[in-house]
């Protein structure tokens, strides 16, 4: 596998429409808002995605979900202990040989870093990883729309006839959400991950709600519209982040968006920075 070259910025657009893209647990599974009442996708649900992505393409992931286990294992330190070289990095006390083991096995752990600590064990490793993503956020406030569920049939056994509500359904009519992310050539280093890599990850975005649909998201309610890929041309990159992501320019041309054409998407440039953009499948 060969090095990281150059550091690489990006950002992906996101469509929503009558879907629910990420559910807020502590408000009754209502889609996500920030206090001003833009649409909010969290990283931890985006890095949930990514992941389930890489591991649909055949790469070895680290934090599976429950049920999307391929190798048996029912917890990560049941995980970290069919891996041999790890094994003896712990009986060793050798937190480094432990943490590179571990960034060779898991394309998760070298892309996004992992925190290595289980009951029993003599060593504490934490890896930090170079690929880093923001929470996505509505280029609008969204509007959110509430129906009531029923069920037709009782959930268990009884002569009398249960309540036909059930609860509250809750999604975003339709939204535009763009995240933001890099990938840091000195932690790429550190953990092996690659250019291989980093084209994986940008496959990954591209397919992000590919075997994703859900009630919440029905196939076809979310979408990736493009991916915007700057590649620097030194380690370290020519620009800040901060100024690479202030690139892309996305205002509504009607009070009430329903499509992507009723947005007007201005991206400007940076001397010497080249963009890859990518269409969504």
């Amino acid at each position: 596998m060969g090095a990281f070259t150059n550091k690489i910025d990006f950002e992906v657009v996101i469509m929503v429409n009558h879907g629910n893209p990420n559910g807020d647990p502590l408000n009754g599974n209502r889609p996500r808002e920030d206090f001003d009442g833009f649409g909010e996708i969290s990283d931890v649900c985006l890095k949930r995605k990514i992941r389930n992505r890489l591991q649909d393409m055949g790469e070895k992931i680290f934090i599976q979900s429950e049920e999307r286990c391929d190798d048996g294992c029912k917890s990560l330190a049941d995980r970290t202990k069919t891996n041999d070289e790890m094994q003896k990095a712990l009986k060793a006390k050798d937190n480094e040989a432990y943490a590179k083991a571990a960034c060779k096995t898991w394309i998760d752990v070298r892309a996004f870093g992992q925190v290595f600590a289980f009951k029993g064990n003599s060593v504490s490793v934490g890896v930090r990883g170079p690929v880093t993503i923001q929470s996505a956020f509505s280029v609008d406030p969204i509007d959110i729309e509430s129906i009531q569920i029923t069920k037709s049939v009782n959930s268990e056994t009884s002569d009398k006839r249960g309540a036909d509500t059930m609860g509250m359904k809750h999604r975003v009519n339709f939204a535009m959400y763009t995240v933001k992310g890099s990938i840091n050539h000195q932690l790429a280093e550190k953990t092996g991950f690659s250019d291989e890599d980093a084209e994986k990850i940008k496959e990954a975005l591209r397919t992000l709600f590919e075997n994703d649909a859900s009630s919440a998201r029905p196939d076809g309610s979310m979408e990736v519209v493009r991916v915007y890929w700057w590649k620097h041309n030194c380690p370290m990159g020519q620009y800040s982040s901060a100024k690479v992501h202030r690139l892309l320019k996305i205002e509504k041309k009607t009070e009430f968006p329903k499509s992507i054409d009723d947005y007007e998407f201005t991206l400007n440039s940076l001397p010497g920075l080249e963009v890859e953009i990518i269409e969504g499948i």
